[in-house]
């Protein structure tokens, strides 16, 4: 009989629920899905998924909270299912309201996105179906929520800034932006040429 080890199990799925989410939404008192997405944690070994559910809260496209890694740490997403947006950002210095950069990716199924070290990321579900990826992000069990937050991520910046420096938000049946104020200084943005409107 091969031997097989679950004394992680219990550790490898995690949920992002609406309560959860309520501090980086655009419209946080807008009703939303009971889960936003799903994690299921392998590590860098066995490869880690993710599963977004379809819709908005409020005009705002389902989306991941969004983190910065503490250190060095390169990750490549592998899109499986549906289409979105990567958000990229990088911090100028210490203030989490500056940034040296901000970019919007728009990828579909079968892309790959590699993530430079040092930048803030999430992304956002723009299909009507489920969105599905796969990354490479390291998962040590020892934390004391690998799944649901590993130690390598860090989302109290993004979380004191109530989200990233743009929402991605559904307007006349196309993605388009709404700034973040709390944001005061972006030095270098690319937008994919998504249109930027009022909340």
């Amino acid at each position: 009989m091969l031997p097989i080890d679950f004394t992680n199990v219990p550790k490898h799925l995690a949920t992002r629920t609406h309560e959860a989410m309520k501090p980086v939404l655009l419209h946080p008192e807008a009703s939303g899905p009971a889960i936003h997405y799903y994690m299921i944690r392998g590590g860098s070994k066995r490869g880690n998924v993710t599963i977004w559910e379809p819709g908005t809260v409020g005009s705002e496209y389902i989306k991941t909270f969004g983190h910065y890694h503490v250190d060095d740490l390169p990750e490549t997403y592998w899109i499986l299912n549906g289409e979105g947006f990567l958000l990229l950002q990088r911090l100028e210095g210490d203030d989490p309201a500056r940034l040296a950069e901000f970019s919007v990716i728009p990828f579909k199924a079968g892309d790959r996105l590699d993530i430079p070290i040092r930048y803030g990321h999430l992304a956002v579900n723009t299909s009507d179906t489920f969105l599905t990826t796969r990354d490479d992000s390291p998962v040590d069990f020892g934390d004391a929520d690998p799944a649901g937050h590993p130690g390598h991520a860090d989302y109290s910046q993004v979380e004191k800034m109530h989200g990233f420096a743009y929402y991605v938000v559904e307007h006349a049946g196309q993605p388009a932006l709404v700034k973040n104020p709390l944001y005061t200084a972006i030095s270098k943005e690319d937008l994919s040429g998504l249109a930027i409107i009022e909340s």
